[in-house]
């Protein structure tokens, strides 16, 4: 990587000042959102008026709505009217999943939720971020995986490129920088191991932390 550029000193006395962050700098990667600007705004604008304002009990109606703009949503699917969706067409969704009030599923790469999972309120499900060593801020998606029978619980931030495997519960307000294995309950900041859903584990093996 080439060197930072010094910024200037504003005091003869002080030394340079290493420049780490210019946001004039800052380019979108072309075909980084998947599609066009006009249809980028137009879900914009779908998503804060009708998705929004529907009746908590139509969630067929918000499956529709998502499906129009390219989101693969599956049979008997719960998604809350407040839950946002950035990209709809970078969204999967599978049959009897469940979406709770605020979530933010920021799907600036794909993201994925298995049958029968639930993401509950306020969770953030994120696969976008910046280069913190690129002085342009460069921005990057990696995929999400949230696999059947998972639980994220209340308040919990997903990373880029994570994975939370079959039947994993991620506890309320934890923060999960890695995978979840499956089966495994997870909870704290970051998020570890503290205990297993899975029905074969041994009474005292530490599940009844969750």
């Amino acid at each position: 990587m080439h060197e930072s550029p010094r910024a200037p000193s504003v005091d003869g006395d002080a030394p340079p000042l290493i420049r780490v962050q210019d946001l004039s700098q800052f380019r979108l990667p072309d075909h980084f959102r998947g599609r066009s600007a006009i249809v980028v705004v137009l879900w914009w604008l779908v998503r804060d008026t009708l998705f929004l304002a529907s009746p908590q009990p139509l969630y067929g109606f918000r499956n529709w709505l998502l499906r129009l703009f390219g989101a693969k949503i599956g049979k008997n699917v719960i998604i809350r009217s407040t839950a946002r969706v950035t990209y709809p067409w970078k969204l999967t969704i599978a049959d009897n999943a469940w979406v709770g009030d605020f979530v933010e599923l920021y799907t600036l790469g794909e993201i994925y939720i298995g049958e029968s999972a639930c993401v509950s309120q306020n969770a953030y499900i994120c696969t976008g971020s910046h280069d913190l060593r690129a002085v342009g801020f460069d921005i990057f998606a990696k995929p999400i995986r949230i696999e059947a029978e998972a639980w994220v619980a209340s308040d919990v931030f997903v990373a880029p490129g994570v994975t939370v495997g079959r039947g994993a519960v991620v506890g309320a307000r934890s923060t999960l920088l890695g995978d979840a294995p499956p089966y495994a309950i997870l909870a704290g900041y970051p998020a570890r191991i503290v205990g297993s859903r899975d029905p074969s584990a041994k009474p005292g093996d530490g599940a009844e932390a969750a």
